[in-house]
């Protein structure tokens, strides 16, 4: 049975939307999700979780688009918009696992300077008893090696961690090497997934 507690944030403990940092700026979705899908696209915000700097990624996608020049600096600008509010429930599995001295650990793909923005606006994020952030390693979920750069820095064992994931892919990339996985969905009852696997939380 697994002893070690890894979470993913996003999607996880945090619920994360960023249509929501245009809503002023894009009223109708059809234009947000234009926006989102041919602007900025999911794959460029990747590039800022694996470590590019904003303002190259800014400089990148304005050059391209100019006439989109404001909405894609807004992007960075309302990030703390699209992080509205904690997952309460899986938060508190989060909280009693710490409580009950229970290793608890995280793997995220998060941007290095919105990472710390988040800690500062949800301050159970700096509990953990050790993290791996994606853009502080250049790797990104689900590449094997950010998982291998836990295991090695944290001294763990694959095979003593469960690990829980929004993404599909990341879960099977971690299951592949040996973790216990939970793919989290919004329909999870994570605590009694946990428990499921012996945590007495």
């Amino acid at each position: 049975m697994p002893g070690t507690l890894v979470f993913d944030i996003g999607q996880v403990l945090l619920r994360y939307d960023p249509h929501l940092a245009f809503l002023d700026l894009l009223p109708e979705r059809e234009a947000r999700l234009h926006f989102l899908t041919h602007i900025l696209p999911p794959e460029w915000n990747l590039e800022q979780d694996r470590g590019r700097d904003w303002r190259e990624a800014e400089a990148m996608q304005i050059a391209l688009h100019p006439d989109h020049a404001d909405l894609i600096r807004a992007f960075r600008a309302n990030w703390h918009k699209m992080v509205p509010e904690a997952i309460a429930p899986n938060v508190a599995v989060l909280e009693d696992a710490l409580a009950a001295g229970i290793p608890t650990y995280a793997i995220t793909n998060f941007a290095a300077d919105t990472f710390m923005e988040a800690c500062g606006m949800y301050p159970f994020l700096t509990r953990f008893h050790g993290r791996v952030v994606s853009a502080e390693e250049k790797l990104i979920k689900p590449d094997p090696a950010i998982y291998r750069v836990f295991l090695e820095r944290f001294g763990k064992r694959a095979e003593d961690c469960l690990f829980m994931d929004d993404s599909r892919a990341n879960v099977e990339s971690a299951k592949a090497l040996g973790f216990s996985v939970i793919h989290v969905t919004p329909e999870t009852d994570l605590r009694a997934e946990v428990r499921g696997y012996g945590f007495a939380i």
